[in-house]
């Protein structure tokens, strides 16, 4: 019969090697949460919804805000996500940037009955429940009183057989079903009760392990398309361009045909042109520039090429930007039904304002007006003068100056949920996970997890019931 003391050894031994095999796994696992900087999140709110505020009744229309794009020919675009992922429990935020703003009804003194803007959205998952979060903007059917909240619990989101643990980067959710909520049913002007069903949601982030750095296509402060110089010009030097880049997003409505249901398209970057959701960013400007006649003559890298299922195939490069007497002209290599033109005047914008401040001249959504030239590149889609997209211009006169960071979007996800199932939680259109080699580790190392605090738990009740046997026999 064992004595008190070999038996209260033996339990701090068989307690220390437990501990030394769950503490380590514990720390581990704390030390492996990963940032999330980098994303999109792709939401209609609700078709339904969408259809009334621009229809015969309504009489209204919707815009975007912050940076908010359109994909597809109904769906809204939120970007620039930041947040967390612990791979190992699952639990998941996400905050994206940008928003959309619905009028309708609208008043003979002006104004609209039907004023919503959703901006903003977030969303968080832990424990196997999942919430969409909105900044709510809206006016009361009835007083017209106008209500605005942060982070309004807007929807809760079917997770079901989505394992959210596991994942490396990108984190990618396809098709996630949303149900809206008490608090967003108040929050969206009493449209809809509580539980009704909205569209479903799809995101896609970049994830960053903590002993890792943001590659520098993804941080938010890195200037895009900028080229290190070691030399360090006169501030205000005529002639002299550091770095730039013009943002152009063509037309709203251009993009939504090439890609939406009609066209069945897509767009192409090549060349150093980036995506910026609801806008192309043409990089690495050079040329001349005048501050103090502020005249500009630059090219800039980059193209895109538009392809749809009509037989639409138009690629625009050799973008350039032209500024005199206040006013500017965006130019570019059309190349179209086999035919190649150059140098073609696309759209006219103000541009008064283009004196350097900081280093940095800046022009900032400036209103487009397609030219004669542009309407041919489009054939018969527009006329001359119709409003295309703003441009917005940054020119950089200081190596010390960076150029106004992009939105953004982070990897292009796969469109192939199985594609991504490889290292990704992944949601297919039916709202079910795919299976995954990390969802699998993850699932093992919370198993063994599981079963070392099972055995930890089996060897204090061995303890216990020894300590008091002993008890009882003296």
């Amino acid at each position: 019969m064992l004595s008190p003391r070999p038996a209260r050894t033996l339990a701090v031994t068989l307690l220390l090697t437990v501990l030394g095999a769950v503490l380590p796994a514990t720390a581990a696992q704390a030390a492996t949460a990963r940032t999330v900087q980098g994303g999109r999140l792709d939401w209609a709110v609700k078709s339904s919804f969408q259809s009334y505020v621009t229809g015969p009744i309504a009489q209204g229309s919707w815009s975007l805000t912050g940076g908010a794009a359109t994909a597809g020919g109904s769906q809204f675009r939120f970007h620039s996500a930041t947040g967390s992922y612990a791979p190992e429990t699952g639990a998941f935020t996400a905050r994206f940037v940008g928003g959309v703003r619905f009028l309708g009804h609208p008043k003979s003194g002006g104004g609209h009955e039907l004023d919503l803007t959703i901006s903003r959205p977030s969303v968080r998952i832990a424990g196997g429940t999942g919430t969409l979060f909105a900044d709510m903007v809206s006016k009361d059917r009835g007083s017209g009183r106008v209500t605005s909240t942060a982070q309004v619990p807007l929807a809760t989101l079917g997770l079901s057989g989505i394992d959210m643990r596991g994942g490396s980067t990108p984190v990618v959710l396809r098709g996630v079903p949303a149900t809206l909520t008490a608090q967003g049913a108040k929050a969206f002007a009493g449209y809809y009760p509580a539980g009704t069903p909205l569209d479903p949601v799809s995101l896609s982030v970049d994830t960053i392990a903590p002993a890792g750095q943001p590659a520098a296509s993804k941080s938010p402060g890195k200037k895009a398309g900028s080229t290190p110089k070691t030399e360090k010009p006169a501030k205000g030097a005529a002639g002299r361009i550091e770095d730039a880049a013009v943002d152009w997003g063509v037309r709203r409505t251009f993009r939504e045909y090439v890609t939406g249901p009609v066209g069945k398209g897509k767009w192409t970057l090549a060349d150093g042109a980036r995506d910026g959701g609801a806008l192309f960013r043409f990089p690495r400007g050079t040329g001349t520039y005048d501050p103090a006649k502020r005249t500009l003559d630059a090219g800039f890298a980059g193209s895109v090429r538009f392809t749809a299922a009509d037989g639409l195939d138009l690629e625009l490069s050799a973008v350039a930007v032209r500024i005199e007497a206040g006013r500017g002209t965006l130019l570019a290599d059309v190349r179209s039904d086999g035919e190649r033109r150059r140098a073609v005047p696309l759209v006219t914008f103000p541009a008064k304002d283009l004196a350097p401040k900081n280093g940095l001249a800046v022009l900032t959504e400036a209103p487009a007006t397609l030219t004669s030239g542009g309407a041919k590149t489009f054939g018969a889609l527009y006329r001359a003068g119709t409003a295309m997209d703003p441009v917005s211009l940054a020119v950089a006169v200081d190596t010390g100056a960076e150029l106004p960071a992009l939105p953004d979007l982070g990897s292009d996800p796969s469109p192939d949920p199985a594609a991504t199932a490889s290292t990704t939680p992944a949601a297919p259109a039916t709202g079910r996970a795919a299976a995954s080699t990390d969802s699998r580790t993850g699932a093992y190392l919370a198993a063994g997890g599981a079963t070392v605090l099972v055995a930890a738990a089996g060897t204090f009740l061995l303890i216990r019931r020894h300590r008091t046997t002993r008890t009882d026999d003296q």
